[in-house]
């Protein structure tokens, strides 16, 4: 996995200073990832700005509660399996996302069956792409069964 073949496309801004912490320290981690925030607005300008946000070369992965639910080793796998890809992952707004954007994602991704405020699940997003980058690497990062 290539963290600067991956960017995330997040509607709103974090507010919350610890989560704003999180996130810098994933960063760091993940050297070219690429964070672009986006105006909250109603479900239809969302896609909208997703859309002319998106780069042709990108595959579209939206998070969703209908999406599938990986463990960290098939997440990384997951990304492992997209090769030279370059992937956006798109976390929505308040109301979620729009049926239509979803319908175009190459794949819908669960964090978890629970729902999750906009801030945290891209600061859990950050946690597991790093992850599994470390385990892509052999790094000691993950434990299996931890």
């Amino acid at each position: 996995m290539n963290p600067a073949r991956i960017r995330i496309l997040a509607i709103g801004k974090v507010r919350k200073g610890w989560v704003q912490e999180g996130i810098a320290l994933y960063r760091r981690r993940l050297p070219g990832l690429e964070i672009a925030e986006l105006k909250d607005s109603t479900m239809a300008k969302e896609a909208e700005a997703i859309g002319a946000a998106l780069r042709p070369e990108e595959r579209l992965v939206v998070l969703s509660e209908e999406g599938c639910t990986l463990d960290s080793l098939a997440f990384a796998e997951q990304l492992r399996g997209s090769g030279s890809d370059r992937i956006a992952f798109v976390i929505g707004g308040a109301d979620g996302l729009e049926p239509a954007l979803k319908a175009q994602a190459a794949w819908r991704l669960s964090l978890s069956p629970m729902t999750f405020p906009h801030e945290l699940a891209r600061l859990l997003l950050l946690e597991q792409l790093y992850r599994a980058n470390t385990i892509l690497q052999g790094g000691p990062y993950h434990r299996p069964g931890a």
